[in-house]
């Protein structure tokens, strides 16, 4: 994490007249979105010209807890490495504030996208689904749980690629040690936290995982109530309606993610193996196609190619090598990610033709889901 003073290069400076606004090296374009304490703004890096988001944070306006639990997310992006996972790039601090810069995903939630195209086709379906599992998975094997998936913090990048976003429940866990904190969304929680029971973090996602699937499969969720404690009710029952339109194969993987008993629930290696998973030889593929990419350069194996941009733009490679080892997310690692980013933009998009957004399902329509 890069500590600023207030008058260092990680504040956000009032521009003169007729120039944009500037945090750090990058220049502000708009407002994403505002919530209690934080807001998050577009922006673009000045030297490479790759739009990022820039989550905002005043420090002054948060409690302790509220401040760990936000470190907490930082700690955990910092060793999350995943094309299908929101990549953090930079992490500016100063006596007050605190920015976060993260990938920009053009394409915006899958909330919004189901709400303006309707359910998608199970083909479709499928593909979106093994991206977000290959990402869950990811989080899982390093001891990580999301405790908040649902549609709104599943992004979609320019090529309509999953980007899991949004690790403010996120947390670590070690193989049974069970976690107790109530997480997430209403509609996506599983029966344990409504019961207030202690639970196993993977086993949450995977009821969670259920959910989501429902909804992309439907377009509206599985779960719902007048009142909260009517939704309660319905989901430590387990109770859902399963559509006419939804095929056999999806209604068996879905009911096996969505057991109440968190025991009895299906696995993440399982549901790699179901047979609706498999449907479509392809989907997998792809999926493991871009998952393979090599993303983590925590190893020392660093991009030739990058270093050499970086050294023709006056940019200290040494600074940058040291950088990278040391996990420091500053000015130097930013800019590497991001041209690294660059320089696999071609092959990620000749892949993501092969796994576009594809036609709309039969009778499929516009749906308002709840924005929970």
């Amino acid at each position: 994490m890069v500590i600023m003073s207030e008058s260092g290069p990680g504040s956000q400076s009032s521009p003169p007249h007729g120039r944009p606004l500037q945090v750090g090296f990058y220049e502000i374009i708009r407002t994403l979105g505002k919530g209690n304490f934080a807001v998050v703004k577009l922006a673009r890096h000045k030297v490479t010209k790759t739009q990022v988001a820039i989550k905002i944070i005043d420090k002054t306006r948060l409690n302790s807890s509220n401040l760990e639990k936000i470190y907490r997310e930082v700690q955990i992006m910092k060793l999350l490495n995943h094309p299908h996972i929101i990549k953090l790039y930079q992490v500016m601090e100063t006596k007050d504030m605190l920015y976060i810069v993260t990938e920009y995903a053009k394409n915006g939630e899958m909330f919004d996208y189901l709400t303006s195209n309707g359910r998608m086709s199970e083909g479709e379906a499928r593909k979106k689904f093994w991206q977000i599992l290959m990402a869950v998975d990811y989080c899982h094997r390093h001891h990580i749980v999301h405790r908040d998936l649902k549609t709104e913090n599943l992004l979609l990048d320019a090529n309509m690629n999953i980007k899991l976003a949004d690790f403010g429940f996120g947390n670590f866990y070690n193989s049974g040690e069970p976690l107790s904190t109530w997480c997430g969304s209403p509609p996506y929680a599983a029966p344990e936290v409504f019961e207030g029971k202690e639970y196993e973090g993977p086993q949450l996602d995977i009821w969670s995982l259920g959910v989501v699937l429902y909804v992309l499969v439907c377009g509206s969720l599985p779960f719902d109530g007048a009142s909260l404690p009517a939704l309660r009710q319905r989901v430590t029952e387990g109770r859902f309606r399963i559509p006419f339109f939804m095929s056999q194969d999806c209604e068996n993987l879905i009911r096996k993610m969505l057991v109440v008993d968190p025991a009895k629930r299906i696995t993440i290696a399982q549901i790699k193996q179901h047979r609706w998973m498999l449907a479509d030889p392809s989907a997998p593929l792809q999926a493991l196609s871009l998952s393979i990419t090599d993303y983590n350069s925590n190893l020392g194996d660093y991009s030739e190619p990058v270093l050499s941009i970086m050294q023709t733009l006056g940019i200290d490679r040494q600074r940058t090598i040291e950088s990278l080892q040391n996990s420091s997310y500053n000015h130097f690692s930013a800019i590497y990610y991001l041209l690294l980013e660059r320089v696999k933009e071609h092959r990620s998009q000749q892949l993501s033709r092969q796994c576009g957004p594809g036609p709309r399902g039969p009778g499929a329509h516009p749906t308002r889901l709840p924005r929970r």
